[in-house]
C-alpha cells in the first residue's frame, strides 16, 4: 500500500521483518514440541531459542539474495537461519511443508490486523454515538429517491450508522475467529511426518485454533469470508461518506466536512469547500471491495494444494487491511469534526410548503370515513399545486380551502396534522434499541 493511505501500526504487521519473525516462532515452537516428543534433540530447540533471545536483526537483503538462487522463500529463510544458529538448525522444519509456515503466518497476520480494525471500529462507534446523542432531536428532512419524504432527526441518521457499524464489528469478530487457524500437518495434510501434537502446540503458542482438515493448505473459504467482511465494512464506510457528500452539496448544505484554517478547496476557485475526505473514502472503499473477488476465486484450488492463491494474498492481505484501517480512522475524524447546520436543516424541511406532512392528512381522511382512493386524490391534487409552485404555496392552507377536504376534516384537525413533533415521538424508543436503555 502507498504511504499516503497507510498508518504505521497496521503497516508494521506486513513488513518482511515481521513476517520472518513469525516464521521463526512457528519453526522454533514446532522444534520445541518435536524435542519433547523425542523426534529431535532438545539441544536443537534450545539453540534456536537461545539465538532468538539475543534479539537478532533479520537480514532481509541476505534472505532475498539466497532466494534469488533457490527460487524458494521458505528454503531461503531456513538457510539463512541455519547460517546464524549453526549445526543444530538442521532439525528445523522436520516433517513440515512450506504451507505450514506460510498459512499459519498469514493467519497470525490477519488476526493481528483484525484486532487493529476492531479497535478502529470501537473508536468510530464512540464518536458516532456522541454525535448522535448531540443531535438526537435535531429535525431534518428524510429523503427517499433523493426527494423530500418525511421528517427525521440528524441523530437518527447517525444512530443508523452506529447500528450498521456495530453489525460490522460483530461480523469482524466472527471473521477473526474463523481466520485464526493453524496448520502444521505436512505434505498433503496427512501428518505422516509430523505428529498432530506439534500442530496443537504451535497453535496454542500463537493463539490460534487448530485447522481440522488442512489438506496441506488452510481452506480458502476462511480467507474469502474474512475479506468479504472487510468488503462489507468498506461498503458501510462508503454509505456514510456518500450521505455526507450529499449533505454538503451547496443546494443542501445541512452538514459539511470540517474546513481547517489555511485549507484550500480549489487551485482555481478560492470560494470552494469540497468534501474531499468523504470522496477519498468512497475511492478507498472501492479498493477494499475490489479485493473480495480475488479472495473468493482463491477458494477453488487444485486437489490438496496449488499456489494460485499465493500471489493474490501477497497483495490483498496487506492492501485490504492497511486501506481499511486508514479509511476507518479517516471516517472517525470526519464524524468527530463534522459541521452540522440545524438552521439549514429546518429551512430545507420547510421549503416545500408542508408537503412532508401529506401522509398524516391522507390517514386522517381515511379515519374520517373517506375511501383511501378518494383521500389520496384529494391530498395529491393539492400537493401537486404546492410542488409546481416550488413551495410558494402552502399545503396546509390549500387543504383548508378545499371543500371536499373540509367536509371530512375541520380546520383545527388539518392544522394538527402539520405538527413536526408528531414525527419525533418515537426517537427515544429507537435510541434505546440502538444504544441501550
Amino acid at each position: 500500500m502507498i504511504p499516503r493511505y497507510s498508518r504505521p501500526e497496521m503497516t508494521a504487521i506486513w513488513t518482511p521483518e515481521a513476517r520472518y519473525a513469525i516464521w521463526f516462532e512457528i519453526e522454533a515452537h514446532a522444534t520445541e514440541k518435536l524435542a519433547e516428543l523425542g523426534v529431535v534433540p532438545q539441544s536443537a530447540a534450545d539453540a534456536l531459542w537461545a539465538w532468538w533471545a539475543t534479539k537478532p536483526a533479520i537480514d532481509v537483503a541476505a534472505i532475498d539474495a539466497i532466494e534469488a538462487v533457490t527460487k524458494h522463500d521458505v528454503i531461503a529463510f531456513l538457510t539463512w537461519v541455519a547460517e546464524q544458529v549453526g549445526d543444530e538448525a538442521r532439525f528445523m522444519h522436520q516433517g513440515m511443508t512450506s504451507s505450514d509456515v506460510l498459512d499459519t503466518t498469514l493467519a497470525v497476520q490477519l488476526a493481528r490486523a483484525a484486532d487493529l480494525l476492531l479497535a478502529d471500529l470501537d473508536r468510530l462507534l464512540e464518536v458516532i454515538e456522541r454525535r448522535a446523542r448531540e443531535h438526537k432531536l435535531t429535525p431534518t428532512i428524510g429523503r427517499s429517491h433523493g426527494i423530500h419524504a418525511e421528517p427525521v432527526t440528524f441523530g437518527l441518521k447517525l444512530a443508523q450508522a452506529y447500528a450498521e457499524f456495530d453489525r460490522c464489528k460483530t461480523r469482524l469478530i466472527a471473521a477473526r475467529a474463523d481466520i485464526a487457524t493453524c496448520a502444521i500437518s505436512g505434505a498433503v495434510g496427512t501428518f505422516a511426518n509430523v505428529d498432530p501434537r506439534v500442530e496443537e502446540h504451535v497453535a496454542a503458542a500463537l493463539g490460534l485454533a487448530v485447522e481440522p482438515v488442512s489438506t496441506q493448505v488452510i481452506p480458502r473459504d476462511r480467507h474469502a469470508m474474512f475479506f468479504a467482511t472487510l468488503g462489507v465494512i468498506a461498503g458501510s464506510i462508503e454509505r456514510v461518506a456518500t450521505e455526507v457528500r450529499h449533505l454538503q452539496r451547496t443546494e443542501v448544505l445541512e452538514a459539511e466536512e470540517y474546513f481547517s484554517p489555511g485549507q484550500k478547496g480549489s487551485s482555481a476557485m478560492p470560494h470552494k469547500r469540497n468534501p474531499v475526505l468523504t470522496e477519498n473514502l468512497t475511492g478507498l472503499a472501492r479498493m477494499v471491495r475490489g479485493y473480495v473477488t480475488p479472495a473468493l476465486e482463491n477458494v477453488a484450488l487444485w486437489h490438496e494444494r496449488d499456489i494460485s492463491h499465493s500471489s493474490v494474498e501477497r497483495y490483498i492481505g496487506p492492501d485490504a487491511t492497511i486501506t481499511l484501517d486508514f479509511a476507518l480512522a479517516r471516517l472517525t475524524g470526519v464524524i468527530d469534526k463534522l459541521l452540522v447546520y440545524p438552521e439549514r436543516m429546518q429551512k430545507n424541511l420547510d421549503r416545500m410548503g408542508g408537503l412532508v406532512h401529506s401522509q398524516r392528512v391522507l390517514l386522517a381522511l381515511t379515519q374520517a370515513g373517506v375511501s383511501r382512493e378518494d383521500a389520496y386524490r384529494l391530498v395529491q391534487r393539492n400537493a401537486m399545486k404546492v410542488w409546481e409552485s416550488d413551495g410558494a404555496l402552502s399545503l396546509q392552507e390549500l387543504l383548508k380551502s378545499d371543500a371536499e377536504v373540509t367536509a371530512a376534516l375541520s380546520a383545527d384537525e388539518i392544522d394538527d396534522k402539520f405538527d413536526l413533533g408528531y414525527h419525533l415521538k418515537h426517537v427515544d424508543a429507537i435510541f434505546a434499541r440502538v444504544f441501550g436503555a
